[in-house]
């Protein structure tokens, strides 16, 4: 592991970190935040040797071990099992008929045993999943069981930027609980998921919950101000505004059935594809030209690296890119709880969303990284081992993890596009697996093969770091879908000794002079030839990688806001 970085937010964290609700937008009172400390182990993976119960100590859940603010500091390897236990008291009032235990993310695969009882197991690093835990439940003392088994970079499965060898842009493994652990109890009748569509050309919201309840009322309000009540799932509206970065006016939503209730929100918004007045091809916003200036944002921390330390640190990061007029970000090969798309819906941040990137790993360097940039693109049809993609079970997993991810964000209205493949990491098929998604979900933009091998689908979507940035002649919308990564480092503020950057500066005044010439000749210039859509590389540094407009520990900002702002105020349609 690299230097030891305490964030700007450590000494927030206390004993009992992340309390918030962790579901905004299906939100009922009732609520157990199961968060704090427990006990752990970690033991090596033998069948012939049952764990014999002793801990190792105390671990504060939600943060992996392998993070400075688990207390832990230790690695779970491949070959080792993860065990936790938690002994908690339930009220007796707090128990309704069925009792749902929710885990916001467990990497990778987990068996949960509740009071001597399984109650369910599930294998995902980065989805969350819940058990009906019912009849294992009581009043007064409970015991919470749960093994995990990690294998890290090995295997098929969707693993983001985690490796058993971390450098340049692959970071330190990590392992076990990394989201919100929390209970909820709730009726019969109960909603157990919505599905909301806005319609801004019929000026309509759709929505749709699941329950078995009959009866149902849904409730619209504005700043406290009921404004539509009705039976039915597709409600008219007569007054509204329209959700963007520059008015993020949400509405508040209540459902009921006759024992339930939960709030929720939604944002009246349209994304899509169109042409402008010169007859290019343009991302669409509330059906207009609209251009989308982003950051690539990795979401890893130096203290909790996929766990943001505190829920205040979620909001910096997207206030600190508001403030210095970026309005989108790319997620980038991770899956966030849900408060950070909350967060964006409520401060005004377009997202692009990039599925988890999966496969066996052997990726053919050559062709995927070297053959691009002689404009030549390797059918990810025919190909597949040249993308790491020859085990049909990891295939199968990508495509169950992609509906996963679908549903889970489903109803966020800040999320403007999907992006299912990165760079050919364990991309294949990929115009099936677009039409896919269109078929999921026909309201949003798909960037079908980001960066790398294009398969002729709706963008051309360019990562260009030591070429010119230019324009190509082509009918489709263009996307600078990654460029830039100006690094500086930072005396005391840097992970490790081993420093990766695109184009290094050794000031301030140096790197801020390179950005803005960047801007002026390469990006500004380029907007009214076509370029739709920037990501500049990248919000934060990350472990090796300096190339952040902040560092790892969120302490040091590398660039002056007002002078970004300024230039970003010059990058639109």
């Amino acid at each position: 592991m690299g230097t030891q970085l305490k964030s700007k937010f450590f000494d927030n964290v206390g004993d009992k970190p992340l309390q918030e609700y962790p579901r905004p937008q299906l939100k009922r009172n009732s609520y157990k935040n199961l968060n704090g400390l427990w006990k752990y182990a970690i033991r090596p993976q033998d069948d012939q040797v049952e764990f014999d119960g002793n801990y190792d100590g105390d671990i504060l859940v939600p943060f992996s071990p392998e993070t400075l603010l688990s207390r832990v500091n230790k690695t779970v390897t491949p070959d080792d099992i993860l065990y936790y236990n938690l002994e908690f008291d339930l009220d007796s009032e707090f128990i309704n008929d069925k009792t749902i235990l929710h885990f916001t993310a467990v990497d990778y695969a987990c068996n949960v045993i509740l009071n001597g009882r399984g109650v369910g197991c599930h294998t995902g690093g980065f989805y969350p999943f819940d058990l009906d835990v019912t009849d294992s439940i009581r009043p007064g003392t409970n015991v919470l069981q749960v093994e995990v088994v990690d294998p890290s970079n090995q295997g098929v499965q969707a693993k983001g930027k985690q490796s058993e060898n971390p450098n340049t842009i692959w970071y330190t493994p990590q392992s076990g609980i990394w989201g919100t652990v929390w209970l909820e109890s709730v009726p019969s009748d109960y909603i157990r998921d919505l599905k909301i569509i806005p319609d801004i050309d019929n000026d309509t919201i759709t929505i749709i919950p699941t329950t078995t309840s009959k009866d149902f009322t849904i409730e619209i309000f504005d700043n406290n101000k009921k404004i539509a009540s009705s039976k039915e799932t597709t409600i008219k509206l007569d007054h509204y505004e329209l959700w963007s970065p520059e008015n993020p006016k949400l509405y508040d939503i209540k459902i009921k059935t006759k024992n339930d209730e939960v709030e929720s929100y939604f944002g009246m918004r349209k994304f899509g594809i169109g042409t402008d007045e010169k007859g290019i091809q343009r991302l669409f916003l509330n059906n207009k030209p609209y251009f989308h200036n982003g950051v690539l944002d990795q979401g890893y921390w130096s203290d909790g690296m996929l766990t943001a330390p505190t829920d205040e640190a979620l909001i910096y990061d997207i206030q600190m890119l508001k403030d210095m007029g970026f309005n989108m970000i790319r997620k980038h090969i991770k899956i966030e709880p849900l408060r950070w798309y909350y967060y964006c819906d409520k401060l005004g941040m377009l997202v692009w969303q990039d599925m988890v990137n999966g496969g066996a790993g052997n990726y053919n360097l050559f062709c995927i990284a070297i053959i691009p940039f002689f404009n030549i693109n390797i059918k990810d049809t025919k190909h597949r081992k040249f993308f790491g993609r020859d085990s049909e079970e990891g295939r199968e997993e990508y495509e169950r993890d992609l509906e996963r991810t679908l549903n889970l964000l489903k109803n966020q209205t800040s999320i403007a596009m999907w992006v299912p493949f990165n760079e050919g990491w364990g991309q294949f098929d990929s115009k099936r697996i677009t039409d896919k998604i269109k078929a999921i979900d026909p309201t949003r933009t798909v960037d079908s093969t980001s960066g790398w091998h294009d398969n002729g689908n709706d963008f051309v979507s360019k990562h260009i770091y030591f070429y010119p940035i230019y324009v190509p002649k082509d009918p489709r919308c263009y996307l600078l879908s990654e460029f830039g990564g100006y690094s500086k480092p930072t005396k005391g503020h840097m992970y490790t000794k081993t420093l990766f950057g695109y184009h290094m500066y050794p000031t301030k005044r140096l790197l801020q002079r390179a950005y803005k010439k960047l801007f002026d000749k390469r990006i500004i210039a380029n907007i009214p030839k076509g370029l739709s859509a920037t990501v500049y590389t990248q919000l934060s540094d990350v472990e090796g990688e300096v190339n952040g407009l902040i560092t790892y520990d969120r302490k040091v900002e590398k660039f002056d806001r007002t002078f970004l702002k300024q230039i970003n105020d010059q990058v639109k349609l």
